[in-house]
């Protein structure tokens, strides 16, 4: 059977779709849509959905550009890919995972099932967002960085009352640093370099690189030794 043969498909004619791409069951691809070589889209996953913002939103209304998969990427079933989003080479998007418009997830990153990548948000190569976490807006994630279960990651301290075109800042995450599970990461935050933020934390100030951090509020505890580093684990 084709691959535009699968049950349910419903295939855009303007969308553009590499060799060797397989379909699932119910799987709907909209219009612009660019589909690299040996992609896999698995059971209902929604590829280039269309924008919807509310009226206070502060995402660009912008038209965005086509959504854009790598080559050997998977999309898993149920996943929901805006327009404007672009995933890298082999990327994995799992089972019901949400990435907004102007999102970038790197090669060889994995987005977990049911986690969220919300709009203008750069995450790097080789990132692993696990089960259930919320990425925030405006946020960068360096490459080989871990974000443990069910962190929540915030971009707006007053919750929505803030002057009209202030804007939001998310927190920045850089090179192989580790997010427990469950931790909180407070607006515009730096964790550094290869710095360790333990389950359950809240995060309401930079954390430098290296430093091993918990607690509520979060302090430093000690620092990320050498032994930790993540070319060691590779």
């Amino acid at each position: 059977m084709a691959a535009t043969d699968a049950p349910g498909l419903f295939l855009h004619p303007d969308a553009q779709i590499g060799a060797d791409v397989t379909f699932g069951a119910n799987v709907v691809v909209h219009a612009g849509v660019v589909l690299g070589d040996g992609v896999s889209v698995q059971d209902g996953a929604i590829l280039g959905k269309p924008v919807v913002l509310g009226p206070k939103s502060t995402a660009s209304r912008d038209a965005p550009p086509p959504l854009r998969i790598g080559a050997g990427a998977r999309i898993c079933a149920g996943a929901i890919l805006l327009a404007g989003a672009e995933i890298g080479e082999r990327a994995i998007i799992g089972d019901q995972a949400y990435v907004r418009e102007r999102s970038r997830v790197g090669a060889g990153s994995i987005v977990g099932q049911g986690s969220t990548v919300d709009n203008d948000t750069i995450v790097g190569d080789r990132v692993r967002i696990q089960s259930r976490v919320y990425i925030t807006a405006y946020m960068v994630i360096e490459d080989d960085v871990f974000v443990g279960p069910g962190a929540v990651m915030t971009n707006d301290d007053a919750m929505g009352r803030h002057p009209k075109g202030e804007p939001l800042a998310g927190p920045t995450l850089r090179r192989a640093c580790r997010v427990g599970g469950g931790a909180t990461l407070t607006p515009g935050v730096e964790i550094g370099e290869e710095a360790f933020v333990a389950a359950g934390a809240v995060v309401t100030n930079n954390v430098p690189p290296r430093a091993l951090v918990m607690g509520v509020p979060a302090r430093v505890v000690r620092q990320v030794t050498d032994a930790e580093l993540v070319e060691n684990w590779r």
